[in-house]
């Protein structure tokens, strides 16, 4: 019987027959592995809570309360039973069903995640908004896939145990976020626990207790002496002495088990945080011998696990090898990333040199610290991080490292357009975001060899230094020069990019060239400092102006350089800023998204045709 297809939204959960539960779980277990197979996706984490997020739809009613998913990559399954399971083969594809919740997607989604550590925060200011406004919504926040790493979590927590606001936190605990506990005792006191007829034992213990005479002060007496043997040896202490009701840990995949323990935890209207052990990528072996693996895929063969089509070798691959090589003959070198090792190319690194490498978890502003601790003692810390988390570490940039003008190198990965992850993963911000901070060096590598070359070069300077590069491999352009460089020769108008928009930017002068549009193409290697004297020496020359560039529109290179000719009388009459403009991208691949705005070579050799005139305009080809 396939009872997934039967299941047309949350109120279909919550009517099957809990015997069925488990045949429920098991299909939507087939079900994630044959699409992500085919769409790729976040695998792992979303076999890992099948059970409690079915649980989650039997208690709560996702239409009217508010549930947080931290990260939000663990989402499929309520994907799934929210309505979404018919369009879900066109997840993480342009104009399609997102990866992540989105609030403007569903009803069912409560709030737009996608950076760790967030959930509490966000569903605290909710169940505040709740008291505030006297409504009766239940506001429930899943933590999960190392989020407590983050120090945000820890003050949501602290601040949302001392609420007294009726609030449940889930810990989705995979044995990869927080340590496991020890000893048979603790064990079986935390089974305990988990009864109902404790809770009903404990109320009426504590009424006979208090109608005795003296009765309080016994009653007082036992409750300090329990807490302080359970203190030492259940994990929920530190939980309990932030304000919640600790219940746990148990069995994640009892989906009966946690959907009664969910019905005491939000009966009980106050903080709780309910503790729940499960395996990430439970039910596919491939990804249950290999989590790490199988936690970002791409398209794959279900019966091996293996990717299909080869694999392009990109640039945090050339990363990962040239700072080996640049380690083994300099013994200062350190590596530090947040929790992002393999996706950096570091896994490599730490091998070869592991008392050098530090993974600090989600926990991007204190890896941005700790480097500038190294730095000032005269070590040289690499710094990897994707773009889109390195915008959590923006003040510890600011003031730990480029106040005192420490040498902090910082690989910034996933520059661009990073695709099918969607806004909260582009990398985008960074170069208005870093040009402003004073000391701070911003480089574009547009090939491998350049990205070899900056690396070195970094590490002789003297202060902070970021080098930003795509996910994606080589482009057609391979060239290495560490200055500004004329890659075209041109008298119609001067062209400027710099990074892999490289490679796009020349196929699109070619077309403009078959008509006439001659660009006199720059490529530059700096975006801070900026070079102008190149570029006005061109503009001499073309008296027309194109920067091209894959960020927002707001504090890119081109509006700098306009602002820096125009202080110095050299603005040119005509200029174009070719961006992302100033909103944020949507999902999808990311040649699709390029096009979208207009950034591949056919979009940019059209709007310069828009911009030298009519004539030419017609005829570009399109």
């Amino acid at each position: 019987m396939n009872l997934l297809g039967k299941i047309n939204g949350p109120e279909d959960v919550r009517a099957l027959d809990k015997a069925l539960l488990p045949q429920l779980c098991r299909e939507i277990r087939d079900f994630l592995l044959c699409h992500v197979a085919d769409s790729g996706g976040h695998l792992a984490s979303n076999l890992g809570t099948v059970e409690l997020t079915v649980a989650l739809h039997r208690v709560y009613d996702t239409r009217r309360d508010r549930v947080v998913f931290d990260v939000g990559h663990q989402c499929y399954t309520h994907k799934i039973l929210t309505d979404r399971r018919t369009v879900f083969a066109g997840l993480r594809s342009f104009g399609r069903l997102a990866g992540f919740p989105k609030p403007d997607e569903s009803p069912h989604d409560a709030f737009a995640t996608g950076h760790a550590s967030t959930a509490v925060s966000a569903a605290l200011g909710m169940a505040r908004a709740r008291t505030l406004r006297g409504e009766t919504y239940d506001v429930l926040a899943l933590l999960g896939d190392g989020a407590l790493t983050g120090g945000l979590a820890y003050e949501a927590l602290n601040d949302a145990g001392q609420s007294e606001e009726p609030l449940v936190v889930i810990l989705n605990d995979n044995g990869m976020s927080i340590s496991q506990n020890v000893g048979g005792v603790a064990r079986h006191l935390s089974k305990l626990r988990l009864k109902p007829q404790y809770f009903r034992l404990k109320e009426v213990y504590h009424r006979a207790l208090n109608a005795l005479p003296g009765g309080r002060r016994v009653d007082r007496c036992l409750h300090n002496l329990k807490t302080a043997v359970k203190n030492s040896l259940l994990p929920g202490s530190m939980f309990e002495k932030m304000g919640f009701v600790y219940l746990g840990p148990t069995d994640g995949h009892d989906v009966e088990t946690v959907t009664r323990l969910l019905a005491v935890a939000r009966a009980m209207r106050r903080p709780v945080l309910l503790h729940l052990i499960t395996q990430k990528g439970r039910g596919y072996v491939p990804s249950e011998t290999d989590p790490a693996a199988f936690h970002g895929v791409t398209r794959f063969d279900v019966f091996s696990g293996r990717e299909l089509g080869s694999r392009v070798r990109c640039y945090s691959d050339v990363f990962g090898d040239a700072l080996c090589e640049l380690a083994r003959e300099d013994k200062r070198i350190c590596a530090v990333t947040a929790a992002m090792a393999d996706g950096t190319g570091l896994s490599g690194f730490a091998l070869r040199f592991p008392k050098r490498f530090f993974d600090v978890g989600i926990a991007e502003a204190h890896a941005v610290t700790m480097a500038a601790g190294l730095a000032k003692q005269g070590m040289r810390p690499i710094c990897a991080v994707y773009s889109t988390f390195l915008q959590r570490a923006y003040d510890q940039i600011l003031h730990d490292v480029a106040l005192q003008k420490l040498p902090v190198i910082f690989a910034v990965d996933r520059a661009g357009l990073v695709g099918e992850d969607g806004e909260t993963h582009h990398g985008v911000f960074d170069p208005a975001f870093l040009t402003h901070i004073p000391h701070m060096k911003l480089w574009a590598p547009a090939s491998f060899a350049e990205l070899r070359a900056m690396l070195a070069a970094a590490l002789q300077e003297e202060g902070p230094v970021a080098i930003r590069y795509p996910r994606k491999g080589e482009d057609h352009y391979s060239g290495c020069h560490l200055e500004t460089v004329q890659l075209r020769e041109g008298s119609t108008l001067t062209l400027v990019t710099y990074g892999t928009m490289t490679a796009t930017v020349l196929e699109a002068a070619a077309r403009l060239s078959a008509v006439g549009i001659e660009a006199d193409v720059l490529k530059l290697s700096s975006l801070q400092p900026l070079d102008t004297a190149a570029v006005s020496a061109s503009l001499q020359k073309t008296g027309r102006l194109a920067v091209v560039e894959d960020c927002v529109n707001e504090g890119c290179a081109g509006s700098r350089l306009l602002s820096a000719l125009a202080a110095h009388g050299a603005a040119p009459p005509g200029a174009l800023l070719l961006n992302l403009g100033d909103r944020f991208i949507t999902h999808g691949a990311p040649e699709r998204l390029a096009r979208l705005c207009g950034l591949d070579a056919e979009g940019i050799a059209r709007s310069i045709g828009r911009m030298v005139g009519p004539r030419i305009l017609r005829a570009v080809p399109l």
